[in-house]
């Protein structure tokens, strides 16, 4: 199957939409997809060969999993590049427009239980958050 892109445009520079990327503390605050679920933690080891895992979880508790990868390439405010525990692999671009608009686009690797439209629509969803949160924080 072929990887699935998305992107969206943050009205803030690359050093802030980095940092609210990555640090645990503003990770809980945006990833999820809908306002009925919650990311309660999250822990980031951001180096090569470095882990992180967020729980994902619905807020009534009927459901959650923990997301994790494993980073294989870090250039800061430029690229992240991960795998999943299934093998599948992820890149995350931070296209610097200008001093402050930052372009995210998010490339991954579909999974074979839940449509492609289904997926593009739930990791859209999150970035959609992650929009929100950073240009309102």
């Amino acid at each position: 199957m072929d990887p699935i892109k998305i992107d969206i445009t943050i009205l803030a520079p690359v050093e802030k939409v980095w940092n609210y990327f990555n640090e645990p503390k503003h990770i809980t605050k945006w990833n999820f997809a809908h306002e009925s679920w919650q990311c309660p933690s999250s822990e980031n080891n951001l180096t090569v060969g470095g882990k992180f895992k967020n729980r994902m979880e619905a807020k009534d508790k009927s459901f959650g999993f923990d997301f994790e990868g494993v980073y294989d390439e870090i250039i800061p405010h430029e690229v992240i590049k991960y795998h999943m525990e299934d093998g599948r692999k992820v890149e995350v671009i931070f296209d610097k427009i200008d001093e402050n608009t930052t372009k995210v686009i998010e490339i991954f690797d579909p999974e074979k239980q839940n449509s492609v439209e289904m997926q593009r629509d739930g990791w859209y969803a999150i970035l959609n958050n992650f929009h929100k949160y950073v240009e309102n924080h």
